[in-house]
């Protein structure tokens, strides 16, 4: 094999701007459960992250992609390389930041933990999908398994001796997860015997791990129909005990992209030999243990989606600083004109800026769910004050917007990415045409994001009573209330004010048409409602960081430092004057709810 290249970028100013400059991280650190650590600690971790993508993960990226994955004898082979980096991965301890230091993890802060994650994903998106799933599988089991499920499993899958993997897909029941028809009946010993197929397996097999842990969810005979028959079951490829436990590859995808990682379709029990054991001693909990992994899960989704698109956009601007192509606008007239790089055409750095911003934006929203999540860890898990509502009620209102959002949005700056390369974009030769495969995965597994878009609608708004919501159009509220008349930023927030006062009439709407049963065009509004306050929410936390870049920049700055407050500000500003305008002509279109979808024929839209 030739000598694999990195072609993956990150800005780790950005980073510790957010976690120590706009979030405050440092207000948890040093204390507990985080008395480990400090600020300067969490930036060299990152740091040391960093490197490692760059000199392990980031070179296998194309090799993953070239390569893929195969089937064997039954068993799953991952590329050249991949065998290797899970175990420097895992004697390095990135992959387990933040789990408790009971099953071998250093318990970072999740923000720590989130932002390695982002430049683990960016640098190598298939091959970090195993790790994560793993740890997803394992924190599973350590919170609703039993001791001895605990002292069996969890260290082990959080160590990389053990993969992990959910398993909820079937092929008739997809999102209709309730449709699953997998079954476990009771044996004497109060172990399961499985059977059944999953589908769509990420890391279902593979060649890097002595075991892998499956979480299924299946339905125990005389269970009730839908989600609430549902239970889950740890079903290890290869028996603790040891000997094969009947689980079966029967397939591996063949796919656009994240070529490197194992789609697996799995049959569990196809010589009556599978057994699983409940997780915990309930039944019947299959959907809200499997919750917690599928919350985890979806944050993920989001953290690639940025860390793609990131790579994407920083690849590009170096292209663009490189690639020389016609003259100045100014000298369009003069054939003999010199040629200049394609960053000093307006309409490249309008593409430039736009990508950044939106890169920026994913980022800011994904790191104000973590800082939550810690500012919750910091306060205690009994404590029960307002406090603690507030931040795990943003948690839960955040968590469909960086999933739906951040995916749709990584696919759109790849391709704006590609475009920006020109004819070059298409090419292997550059890293963003595999941006653009791997990235369109996103927005449809782990939830559709019109299943996020449902939930947000059908769940997350009312929790509460609306008191999410309410605290979150609030803390917008308060902005631009505090901002209105900032010398740089006032017609900036304006048409945040504008954007906001759509959002909360939009959340009004959908209360009337709930009151007056008119589901239909809630599931017809829901995906727009989702962007307008994800571009709320970006805007907001965007032009927050522009105010205190503009404060940065008026000390004595070098000039990297006066640089990095200068884009940080000008990203602020683009994104409100550009994209948070999008808001109010939504706000319109959603009230006036075109029923065309639904008045149309079966027939009408073409032959059969």
């Amino acid at each position: 094999m030739a000598q694999p290249i990195n072609r993956y970028k990150a800005d780790l100013r950005d980073f510790n701007f957010l976690m120590f400059e706009q979030f405050g991280l440092q207000d948890v650190l040093g204390k507990d459960p985080f008395s480990d650590w400090d600020q300067a600690t969490c930036s060299e971790v990152l740091s040391q992250v960093y490197k490692f993508a760059q000199e392990v993960t980031g070179p296998l990226n194309r090799v993953g992609d070239a390569q893929g994955c195969r089937l064997e004898d039954g068993k799953v082979f991952v590329p050249e390389g991949f065998k290797q980096a899970w175990d420097k991965l895992y004697e390095a301890g990135w992959r387990t930041l933040g789990a408790p230091a009971e099953f071998g993890g250093m318990a970072s802060p999740v923000t720590l933990a989130v932002l390695s994650d982002e430049l683990l994903s960016g640098s190598n998106t298939a091959f970090n999908m195993y790790p994560g799933l793993s740890l997803g599988a394992a924190e599973v089991i350590a919170e609703f398994g039993t001791d001895e499920q605990k002292k069996t499993y969890v260290e082990k899958m959080m160590n990389g001796t053990w993969g992990g993997t959910m398993c909820l897909s079937e092929p008739h029941a997809g999102s209709d997860v309730g449709s699953s028809t997998t079954s476990a009946t009771p044996l004497e010993d109060g172990r399961y015997k499985i059977k059944g197929t999953k589908i769509y397996i990420s890391g279902g097999d593979h060649d890097m791990a002595d075991n892998i842990v499956h979480l299924v969810l299946a339905r125990i005979e005389g269970a009730v129909p839908g989600t609430k028959g549902l239970s889950l079951f740890i079903v290890p490829k290869v028996k603790p005990e040891g000997g094969s436990n009947d689980v079966q590859v029967a397939s591996i995808e063949h796919k656009m992209g994240i070529n490197g990682s194992a789609t697996c379709v799995l049959n569990f029990g196809e010589d009556d030999d599978c057994v699983g054991e409940l997780v915990g001693t309930v039944e019947h909990q299959g959907m809200r243990q499997m919750f917690k992994m599928m919350n985890f899960a979806r944050i993920g989704v989001g953290i690639q989606g940025l860390a793609v698109a990131s790579s994407a956009y920083l690849n590009t601007l170096e292209y663009a600083r490189d690639r020389k192509q016609g003259s100045s606008i100014e000298d369009w007239k003069d054939p003999s004109a010199p040629r200049v790089t394609i960053l000093n055409h307006p309409n490249i750095r309008r593409d430039l800026l736009e990508m950044k911003s939106k890169v920026e934006g994913m980022r800011a929203l994904i790191t104000k769910l973590a800082v939550h999540q810690d500012r919750l860890k910091a306060l205690g898990e009994d404590d029960e004050s307002e406090t603690a509502a507030y931040h795990h009620g943003q948690i839960n209102l955040l968590t469909p917007l960086v999933k739906a959002y951040c995916s749709d949005e990584a696919f759109q700056v790849c391709e704006r990415a590609i475009q920006t390369y020109g004819g070059a974009g298409y090419l292997k030769d550059w890293p963003v045409e595999q941006y653009a495969r791997d990235s369109k995965i996103f927005s449809i597994y782990e939830g559709t994001n019109a299943i996020q878009a449902l939930d947000l609608v059908g769940r997350k708004l009312g929790q509460g009573g609306g008191k999410n919501t309410q605290a979150f159009l609030g803390d917008v509220q308060k902005f631009i209330k505090e901002h209105a008349e900032h010398p740089e930023l006032k017609d900036a927030v304006a048409r945040l004010q504008k954007a906001h006062e759509a959002v909360g009439g939009s959340v009004m709407q959908f209360l009337g048409w709930f009151q007056g049963g008119k589901m239909p065009n809630i599931v017809l509004t829901a995906e727009r409602f989702l962007h307008m306050m994800s571009k709320l929410a970006i805007g907001w936390l965007l032009l927050e960081g522009a105010s205190i870049a503009i404060e940065k920049l008026k000390g004595d700055l070098s000039e990297p430092e006066k640089a990095f407050y200068e884009g940080k500000k000008f990203s602020g500003i683009y994104y409100a004057m550009n994209i948070v305008p999008e808001v109010i002509g939504d706000a319109k279109t959603l009230k006036a709810c075109d029923e065309s979808p639904l008045a149309i024929s079966d027939a009408a839209f073409g032959p059969e």
